[in-house]
């Protein structure tokens, strides 16, 4: 048994690679070969923090916005980890099914199932000690967010949306980062959590396009199976929603026709991936779910630079 398979998705040449043998499995376990999910989870925390610093009246990057930043980073690398740990557990039949998935440690032998969940409780320790740094409000909405972790691997069982869910769970941060400086909620930031859900919608379903016929046999639903052919136009309704709910929540607060141009730069990144998107081609929409993670940058930077020119 080769413990240290690089599951068919995997960055190739990364640093986990180099690692220690009896390391790479916990490596892997927690998708460090494969960062996109944890920029895709990070990012959504960035926008809840610039816009909780709008809310403030104040532009970003004081010093607590810089400690937050780094907070949120590592809780992103740790709660993806155990988000990641918990899935496989629960997926390891399904996983050894489908052939992306079949090298992952849980179904390949190099984990046991003892073991994983030890590591899973590591993991969420960690996450909580981090998550204890923020206000007692913050604290409670990320002790809420473990029900749609929990609920998150059973959706493909019982639903043509689990990407919904994956919407839901992992846009988190843009409520949990808003609550951490400012304290509470707001309208604002419920809706700029909405435009998320929606670009989550979008590149989750792509990204399950590489699946469609092992999740056929595997008897896995997903928005990918549902829409099938017409998964593009699918792709392109739910990134023009993510686009108007996201530019809507700006001008809520108040950041003005500027943050508008700024985003231009991110609906035209939505369009690139809608017009490249072959949806019998994997390795293409492999590369397009990757790169949300520049689309997530280009979001950041398009609240950052408002709440500066304003």
């Amino acid at each position: 048994m080769n413990t240290s398979a690089r599951p068919l998705d995997a960055v190739s040449r990364s640093w986990v690679e180099r690692a220690p043998d009896r390391l790479q499995p916990y490596l892997r376990l927690m998708r460090l070969d494969r960062p996109i999910g944890t920029w895709l989870l990070y990012w959504p925390c960035v926008f809840g923090l610039v816009l909780g610093a709008n809310a403030e009246g104040r532009s970003f990057g004081t010093w607590q916005d810089v400690w937050f930043l780094v907070l949120f980073g590592i809780g992103a690398i740790v709660m993806r980890g155990a988000g990641c740990t918990y899935n496989d557990i629960v997926d390891r039949d399904i996983d050894a099914k489908v052939a992306r998935t079949a090298a992952r440690p849980i179904p390949s032998g190099a984990i046991g199932v003892r073991r994983a969940w030890l590591f899973l409780g590591a993991q969420c320790a960690l996450g909580f000690a981090i998550l204890m740094q923020f206000n007692w409000f913050a604290v409670q909405l990320g002790v809420a967010s473990l029900l749609l972790i929990a609920a998150y691997p059973f959706m493909k069982r019982v639903t043509w949306w689990p990407q919904a869910w994956l919407g839901l769970t992992f846009n988190w941060g843009v409520v949990l980062g808003f609550a951490a400086v400012v304290g509470e909620m707001d309208g604002t930031a419920l809706l700029f959590y909405a435009g998320c859900f929606f670009w989550t919608l979008g590149y989750d379903t792509i990204y399950a396009l590489q699946d469609m016929e092992d999740d056929a046999l595997a008897g896995v639903k997903s928005t990918a199976r549902l829409f099938g052919a017409r998964s593009r136009e699918a792709v392109l309704v739910f990134y023009a929603a993510a686009f108007a709910l996201m530019a809507t929540a700006g001008l809520w607060a108040h950041l003005g026709p500027i943050f508008l141009a700024l985003m231009l730069p991110m609906g035209a990144h939505f369009i690139w991936q809608v017009r490249s998107l072959k949806i019998d081609r994997p390795e293409v929409c492999l590369h397009l779910f990757r790169a949300n993670r520049d689309t997530g940058a280009l979001i950041a930077a398009a609240l950052i630079l408002a709440g500066y020119l304003l």
